[in-house]
C-alpha cells in the first residue's frame, strides 16, 4: 500500500465527494439491515399469532395479525427503497470521484512526460510509456472507485451487522463470527502472492505493447524484408508468456471465492444448528434464527468481495509503483528561470566536451568556436564526428560534460529554456511529422494555433521551403492529412515541410541538421537561395555532408572525431587543400559520374 500513498492528495482534493460517499455507504448499509430485523420480528409475530392459545391470550384476531404483518411488509419495502436510493448516491459520489482522479492522474503523467529530457526517452521505449499512462492508470482507477467503495462497505456492513447481531443474541453472534480470523489470515497470505504476480504481468504487458508499437511503426521494413512470419512468432511467444502469467495470477485469485464460500457456509451451518438447539430449549425465537441466517447472507457479498477487492488493490499497488517510478524521475534539464530573454544570437562554444551518459561515447572533445549575430556557420564532417551533438547542445537537449556553451555571453544553462527554444528554428536530422494536415504541421510551432490567421505565413513558408508546388498538387492542398509520421509523403517532401515548420516563426537562431539530404540538387539550390534571404540577420548553423549545402556559409567548421580540424570560408579551405578540399573533389567526381 506504500506506493498508493501518492494518491492521497487526490482524495483530499475530492474530499467532499469521498466523505459524502462514506456517509451514503453508512446510510445504505443501515437501511439494508433494517428489513432483516423487521423480517425477524415479523416471523416471531406470525409464529405467536398462529398459536390459538397465545393469540387468544393476547386478544389478537386474524384481521389484527394480517394488518400487523402488512405493516411489517410495508416497512420492509420502504426500507429497501431508501437503501436503494442511498446506494445510488453512493455510486454517484465514489465512482464519479474515481473517474475525476483518473482524469487528473493521466493529465499529470502526460505533463510530466513532456518535462522529461531526451535521455529519458532513449532509456525507455514508447510501448512502456503508453502502457503506464493507459493500462496502469486504469488499474489504479479500479482501486480508487470499486475497491474503496466495496472495502468501505464491507467494514461498515461488518460493524453494523455485528452490532445488530449482538443486540439480539451475543452467544450466537460469537459462533457465527468464529471463522473470521481464518479468513483474515488467508487474505493476507494470498494478497502478497497477487502483488508479486501483478508486477510481472504488467511488465510483460509493457513488452507486448512495445513489440506491437514497433511492429506497426516499422511495418514497411517488416514487409520489405518479408519478416512477417518471424515477427508473428515473436509475438506469439511473448503472448504465451503473458497468458501463462495471467493464468497463474487467476489461479491465485481463484483461491479466494471458494474458500470464502466455505467459511460462509460453515457460519450458516453453525447458525442453524446452534440456533435450532437454543430454540428447542426456548432460549431464542424462530425469528432470531431467521434474522441470523439473513445477517450471514447479508455479509456474504461484502466478505466474498474481499478477495476481489484485495486483488484490485494489489494490482493497483503494482501499477502505481510503476507510475511512481516515472513520476519521481526528475528531468536532467529544466528551465532555471522565467526571466524574459532578449536574444541577439551570439553563440559561443568554449572548450566544450560532451560524453553521452547512456553509451559512454565521447562525441565532442575540447570544441571552441563562435557564431556572431547574423552569421552563418556550417558544420561538415564524417558520420559520427559530432555535428548533430553541437545542434543538440545549442537547443539544450543535453548539457555539456565539460566547458561552456554561451548565448549572448550568458551560460546557456542559466537562461530561460522555453524562450531559447521558442527563438530557435530547428530542423532535426530525423524528420518527424504529426498525423495532421500539412498546414497543421507547418504551423505546429506558432503561438497562434488558428490556421486561418496563419494562412499567409504558412503559404510563404511552404514557398521558401520549395514545397508549395507539391502541396498544391494534392487533392486537398494544405488540408491534406499526411498520416502517421508523414507516411504518405516522400523523404524530400517531409524534409521540406520540416524546413517550413522551422522558418515560419522567423526565429533568431536557425539550425538545419542535414535537412537537404533527400532532395535533388536543383531543389537544393532553390531552397538555399530562399534560405539566404531568410537567414539575413539570423544566427544560422548549417549541418550537412554535402559541400554544395555549406559552401556559401560565412564560416565552415570541419569536424573529425569530435574535434574541429579545419575552419574558414569555402575559398580559404580550398586553398589549404586539406580534408575539406578532398571532400569537395570526391563529391565533384561523384556528381560528374
Amino acid at each position: 500500500m506504500r506506493s498508493l500513498r501518492y494518491l492521497n492528495k487526490f482524495f483530499w482534493k475530492y474530499r467532499l465527494r469521498l466523505f459524502s460517499g462514506i456517509f451514503f455507504m453508512i446510510m445504505s448499509t443501515f437501511f439494508s439491515l433494517l428489513p432483516v430485523k423487521m423480517l425477524g420480528e415479523g416471523i416471531d409475530y406470525a409464529t405467536l399469532a398462529t398459536d390459538p392459545e397465545v393469540a387468544a391470550a393476547a386478544g389478537l384476531s386474524r384481521e389484527d395479525v394480517l394488518a400487523e404483518l402488512l405493516i411489517y411488509g410495508l416497512l420492509i419495502i420502504g426500507y429497501t427503497l431508501v437503501f436503494g436510493f442511498f446506494l445510488f448516491l453512493n455510486r454517484q459520489t465514489i465512482i464519479v470521484m474515481s473517474r475525476l482522479i483518473e482524469y487528473d492522474l493521466k493529465n499529470e503523467i502526460y505533463a510530466h512526460y513532456q518535462r522529461l529530457d531526451q535521455s529519458f526517452y532513449k532509456r525507455n521505449n514508447t510501448g512502456d510509456l503508453m502502457n503506464r499512462i493507459s493500462e496502469d492508470v486504469n488499474r489504479v482507477r479500479m482501486y480508487l472507485g470499486p475497491a474503496i467503495m466495496y472495502a468501505t462497505t464491507t467494514i461498515i456492513a461488518l460493524v453494523m451487522t455485528i452490532v445488530f447481531m449482538l443486540s439480539e443474541d451475543v452467544r450466537l453472534t460469537l459462533y457465527v463470527l468464529a471463522p473470521l480470523p481464518v479468513l483474515a489470515l488467508s487474505i493476507y497470505w494470498v494478497s502478497n502472492r497477487i502483488n508479486k504476480k501483478s508486477l510481472k504481468v504488467q511488465a510483460q504487458l509493457s513488452r507486448l505493447s512495445t513489440l506491437a508499437q514497433e511492429t506497426f511503426s516499422g511495418i514497411r521494413v517488416v514487409k520489405a524484408f518479408a519478416r512477417e512470419e518471424k515477427i508473428q512468432q515473436t509475438w506469439e511467444e511473448e503472448s504465451t508468456k503473458y497468458k501463462k502469467m495471467n493464468l497463474s495470477l487467476a489461479r491465485t485469485e481463484g483461491l479466494f471465492l471458494p474458500f470464502i464460500q466455505l467459511l460462509i457456509g460453515l457460519s450458516i451451518v453453525l447458525t442453524i444448528y446452534i440456533g435450532g438447539t437454543e430454540a428447542i430449549r426456548g432460549q431464542v425465537s424462530a425469528g432470531t434464527i431467521g434474522s441470523f441466517v439473513l445477517y450471514v447472507f447479508r455479509l456474504t457479498w461484502p466478505i466474498a468481495s474481499l478477495g476481489w477487492v484485495t486483488s484490485l488493490v494489489q494490482r493497483a499497488a503494482a501499477s502505481q509503483e510503476r507510475i511512481n517510478e516515472f513520476l519521481h524521475t526528475q528531468p536532467a534539464i529544466s528551465n532555471p528561470t522565467e526571466q524574459p530573454l532578449d536574444l541577439q544570437g551570439k553563440i559561443e562554444f568554449r572548450n566544450v566536451s560532451f560524453v553521452y551518459a547512456d553509451s559512454g561515447i565521447k562525441a565532442l572533445d575540447d570544441v571552441s568556436f563562435t557564431v556572431e549575430p547574423g552569421q552563418s556557420v556550417a558544420l561538415i564532417g564524417r558520420t559520427g564526428s559530432g555535428k548533430s551533438t553541437i545542434a543538440g547542445l545549442i537547443c539544450r537537449m543535453y548539457d555539456v560534460s565539460g566547458g561552456q556553451v554561451l548565448l549572448d555571453g550568458n551560460d546557456i544553462r542559466k537562461i530561460n529554456l522555453d524562450e531559447l527554444r521558442g527563438n530557435t528554428g530547428y530542423v532535426p536530422q530525423e524528420v518527424f511529422l504529426f498525423s495532421d494536415t500539412i498546414a497543421g504541421n507547418i504551423a505546429f510551432g506558432c503561438t497562434d494555433q488558428d490556421l486561418e490567421k496563419n494562412r499567409g505565413a504558412i503559404e510563404q513558408a511552404a514557398k521558401d521551403a520549395a514545397i508549395y508546388a507539391n502541396i498544391m498538387e494534392f487533392p486537398e492542398n494544405f488540408q491534406t492529412v499526411v498520416g502517421e509520421r508523414g507516411v504518405t509523403l516522400s523523404g524530400g517532401q517531409k524534409q521540406r515541410i520540416s524546413i517550413a515548420r522551422a522558418i515560419i516563426r522567423r526565429p533568431q537562431i536557425l539550425i538545419f541538421d542535414d535537412c537537404l539530404s533527400a532532395v535533388d540538387t536543383e531543389t537544393e539550390d532553390e531552397i538555399i537561395g530562399n534560405l539566404r534571404r531568410i537567414m539575413q540577420g539570423k544566427s544560422t548553423l548549417i549541418i550537412s555532408h554535402r559541400v554544395s549545402s555549406v559552401q556559401h556559409a560565412d564560416k565552415i567548421l570541419v569536424l573529425d572525431k569530435g574535434r574541429i580540424v579545419e575552419q574558414g570560408d569555402h575559398q580559404a579551405l580550398m586553398e589549404k587543400q586539406g580534408i575539406y578540399f578532398d571532400l569537395c573533389r570526391k563529391q565533384a567526381l561523384e556528381k560528374a559520374v
